[in-house]
């Protein structure tokens, strides 16, 4: 259930990670939940072909049936039978600050989840536990905000036009300049959209004759810019440092498919912390393998930005790593930063290249100046730039809240995945009909939670995804405890036995060969 890493002078401290088995009657009757769940749906698809129930879900009209499907039949079962009976528990629509705690629209359904109506009621002070506000940066703190309003006057709220137009200001500048001190860089870009850093970037670095290594648990902004750039993609395990050698091996042994040219280059794409796993990337053996293989890294700090390291650096720092070991450091600023949009960071001819070659530079909208002055004032706080250790005291509680939430679901006897130091807790719920009761239930106790099943997750695998902040206070934290450790009883959730990990190849000590 645990893994401890201490790979030589790899590692400067233990790396432990969970992902535990679940006991095998749960896969059991969650393939069975699925197969019932299925059985019924194609009941209900005869029923509502002869008319026997109304049918709520755009269809093909009579005159179109010889056409080629507009609406692929087959391919929307899932969402018009299983996700359907649970669609309460998502899109809830919030008014207020997604802080700590924030206010829901209550609503109600007449039509089981077909449509919503609302009852002009508002759920007051419900505890969020799902917004990515890592360091507490969303909030509506007039002294606080005092910077972003100032800059909201003197600029407006939209640029209209694009960075290689008219839309570069000297805000971008500054905040560009900031961000590369932040990282230790020598330069960085930012864009007006954290998915779009990924998905409109990529392309700009490789194209045919490339090959991709993708970790198989990619963000889909990852996974998007990869196919849009027209490179050959390969996976590799999730953090599988074996299986991700045999690939780079292979690649350079064989080359190019047909003709066994020599690849042009080769880019391997990993994220910080991954966001359904809680899983912290194994940054210094990819390192030395990209070192061996003379390939590039591809570092997406989407979650880990802010929320790990000792001053909120990152992986980089949780590492004690250099930033020159990563060819391509990319983040974004909608989660640790209460903000939006993202940065590409690193050697200055990187930075050159993609203000010329980015989709983002030459198409996209500029990023906002009150939103450009929140990064700033987050990224100032953080490193001490406003007088104060603010920045620093986030940090650390943010430590302290995940370590502490953490440890006591595993007391309790739940199964979380991830790594300890890693604030996005990823509860293993299992079975389809306790999706929905769960996400209910935690509602009924003023508690807002974000639940994922299939196709989001393996068909065996939903679960809860808990975003700790440091902006949570010991009690908040304890409410939501006490309120898990009740419904685990009441809903059977306790899985969790210590037994070995269901995915054993994240345990196996890497051997690695290693050059100075």
């Amino acid at each position: 259930q645990k893994n401890g890493v201490s790979n030589g002078t790899l590692y400067k401290k233990t790396f432990i990670e969970h992902f535990e088995q679940a006991p095998m009657y749960v896969a059991v009757l969650t393939f069975l939940g699925f197969g019932v769940g299925t059985i019924f749906g194609y009941l209900r698809d005869f029923m509502r072909a002869w008319g026997l129930e109304k049918r709520n879900i755009a269809a093909e009209r009579e005159e179109q049936k010889d056409f080629v499907p507009l609406y692929q039949d087959f391919e929307n079962f899932y969402t018009r039978n299983l996700y359907m009976r649970i669609r309460d528990n998502w899109n809830r629509p919030i008014c207020s600050v997604p802080g700590p705690q924030f206010d829901l629209m209550e609503r109600v359904t007449d039509d089981y989840n077909w449509t919503f109506r609302f009852t002009g009621r508002t759920i007051k002070n419900v505890i969020n536990m799902g917004s990515y506000n890592y360091l507490g940066f969303a909030e509506t703190d007039v002294n606080a905000l005092k910077t972003v309003t100032i800059e909201l006057q003197k600029y407006g709220t939209g640029i209209c036009s694009t960075r290689q137009e008219m839309g570069t200001l000297d805000k971008h500048v500054e905040l560009e300049t900031l961000v590369a001190k932040f990282l230790g860089v020598e330069d960085a870009m930012v864009f007006g959209m954290g998915f779009a850093t990924n998905s409109m970037n990529i392309p700009a670095l490789v194209g045919k004759g490339c090959l991709i290594l993708s970790d198989e648990l990619n963000h889909t902004s990852l996974v998007l810019g990869a196919r849009l750039s027209g490179a050959t993609i390969r996976i590799f395990k999730h953090n599988n440092m074996q299986s991700l050698e045999k690939l780079l091996r292979d690649a350079i042994i064989y080359g190019q498919p047909r003709n066994h040219r020599a690849w042009r280059k080769i880019i391997i794409l990993v994220e910080g912390i991954y966001s359904m796993e809680g899983s912290i990337v194994r940054l210094p053996e990819l390192v030395s393998l990209k070192k061996k293989y003379k390939a590039y890294l591809y570092l997406d700090e989407a979650h880990s930005i802010g929320a790990v390291g000792a001053t909120g650096r990152g992986v980089v720092e949780y590492f004690g790593m250099s930033p020159d070991d990563v060819d391509v450091l990319m983040g974004t600023f909608t989660k640790s930063f209460g903000a939006a949009g993202g940065y590409i960071a690193g050697k200055k001819d990187l930075v050159d290249f993609l203000r010329t070659h980015s989709h983002s530079a030459v198409y996209a909208t500029s990023m906002c100046p009150p939103v450009a002055e929140q990064i700033i004032r987050a990224m100032k706080c953080l490193m001490g730039l406003d007088g104060t250790t603010q920045g620093l005291q986030r940090v650390r509680q943010l430590g302290k809240n995940t370590r502490y939430f953490r440890r006591r679901l595993h007391e309790m006897g739940f199964i979380i995945y991830g790594n300890d130091d890693s604030p996005v807790v990823p509860l293993l719920l299992y079975m389809p009909g306790k999706i929905g009761a769960f996400a209910r239930r935690m509602l009924e106790k003023n508690i807002g939670v974000v639940v994922v099943g299939f196709p989001a997750t393996p068909i065996t695998e939903s679960r809860a995804r808990f975003c700790v902040s440091a902006a949570h206070t010991r009690e908040m934290l304890d409410t939501v405890l006490n309120a898990l450790d009740q419904l685990g009883d009441f809903l059977h959730l306790k899985y969790s036995r210590y037994s070995k990990s269901s995915h054993p190849e994240l345990y196996e000590e890497t051997r690695l060969e290693l050059e100075d």
